[in-house]
């Protein structure tokens, strides 16, 4: 898959403190692409090079196949977590301002506008100040004036925040909509369970440096632990205990059964599998339950931010 947007090793300081070091990210063009990393790890530095709000001290970012340009913003749209609106002008007059800013004609603004306001049933607040509505409101306005120049590139820094569980819902949905059309996205939050949902590729920034990258499907297999969720019915769960402690790893396991089943989590050894694991399992209990663990991306987060600390 061709790369969209390619950093080539970035480094960025402020005084003596290193935001970014020899960072390099790949994008490729239709993802939707995690950025993910701890507070302070340089994630919204990384965002403001791409936006040219500051310029790297070391590396090149591409975009599209070229070197980074001023004029590359009318084709990238951002949305910061901290929202940028102005408070006491109308939500109408702002949109309209902001598109043509991104190189809209008035007319050509003003038809999107009366499309998304329409969408996100919101057309009734247009002369409304922007202080006059609620944090959802507002933030379902700064979505829509991020999208409206239909940019190839579009940055989502945190866009679930202060949204209902509905709300959420309809900006995941519009954000799935937005790749289907074309358009490419970086996703940066906190959310582990919205990594799940949308992104195929993520990158992990800690302390300045990339620590981890590539598809998701591909970091959870290099993350697997060749750990099974068990959960079994036997008459004698302490002597059945006893032997799989003798062969295997055993913890005890906390997932929600119908029956009142010994839970385990079970790690074979590297030369076992899944179905030796069963067959021994067979020859000892009913087996009610039967499920490899396979790593979340809040675990893979976790455990690769310990590892790089």
């Amino acid at each position: 898959m061709e790369d969209i947007l390619i950093a080539e090793k970035i480094d960025k300081n402020f005084g003596n403190f290193k935001a970014l070091d020899n960072v390099s990210i790949r994008v490729p063009r239709g993802s939707i692409f995690g950025l993910l990393g701890p507070n302070g790890a340089g994630k919204t530095t990384f965002i403001r090079i791409i936006n040219q709000i500051t310029m790297p001290d070391q590396g090149t970012v591409y975009f599209d196949g070229e070197k980074l340009q001023p004029n590359d913003v009318h084709h990238i749209g951002y949305l910061p977590e901290e929202r940028g609106l102005y408070k006491r002008m109308k939500v109408g007059e702002q949109a309209l301002y902001l598109a043509q800013l991104k190189g809209l004609s008035k007319a050509e603004a003003k038809k999107r506008i009366n499309y998304w306001f329409d969408k996100f049933d919101i057309a009734a607040w247009r002369n409304k100040k922007v202080e006059e509505l609620s944090k959802g409101m507002a933030q379902k306005v700064q979505f829509i004036i991020t999208v409206l120049h239909q940019p190839k590139l579009l940055i989502f820094d945190e866009p679930f925040s202060g949204f209902d569980p509905i709300n959420a819902n309809l900006i995941k949905n519009e954000i799935l909509n937005l790749q289907k059309e074309g358009s490419t996205i970086i996703f940066s939050t906190h959310r582990m369970e919205s990594v799940e949902e949308l992104c195929e590729h993520i990158a992990l920034i800690h302390q300045s440096k990339k620590v981890l990258d590539g598809k998701l499907v591909d970091i959870k297999k290099q993350f697997k632990t060749n750990t099974f969720e068990v959960g079994l019915n036997t008459e004698n769960k302490d002597n059945l205990l006893q032997d799989l402690s003798e062969k295997f790893t055993v913890t005890p396991a906390t997932f929600k059964s119908l029956e009142d089943d010994l839970k385990l989590n079970i790690k074979l050894k590297n030369n076992e599998t899944s179905t030796d694991l069963i067959k021994y399992l067979n020859n000892k209990a009913y087996i009610n339950h039967y499920v490899e663990v396979i790593p979340s991306a809040s675990d893979i987060f976790i455990q690769a931010v310990n590892q790089n600390s």
